[in-house]
């Protein structure tokens, strides 16, 4: 099991943070703090890859949903790329893919912002 971690990149006008490991009660206080450093950065869009998340639950969503939240209340777009299958039916059934704009790549993504 890949330990949890937020990597970042500045890809043009984003700030590409990679998420890896599974998103839940066990991580919620791993991911809460890196989560909260990166919408410190002054990035005005963020991009969250999920490719390397391999396990989400109600916890993990939590945190995304709080992550959105703050980066809202901040002026920082906050879109989700790269969401595993897995994942998307979870997304789809408790509506945080209404709140979270998904993209289906990180390019996608960058795109709407003029990476």
């Amino acid at each position: 099991m890949a330990d949890p971690s937020v990597e970042t990149i500045v890809s043009g006008r984003c700030l590409v943070a990679r998420v890896s490991g599974e998103m839940d009660y066990v991580t919620d206080p791993v991911f809460r703090p890196q989560f909260k450093e990166l919408l410190s950065q002054s990035a005005r869009f963020i991009v969250l890859d999920l490719s390397g998340v391999s396990f989400c639950d109600s916890a993990g969503l939590n945190v995304l949903i709080g992550a959105w939240r703050q980066a809202d209340a901040s002026g920082v777009v906050l879109v989700l790329a790269c969401v595993p299958e897995s994942l998307r039916p979870i997304l789809q059934m408790t509506g945080v893919d209404q709140l979270l704009r998904v993209y289906d790549t990180v390019t996608d993504a960058e795109a709407v912002f003029g990476g």
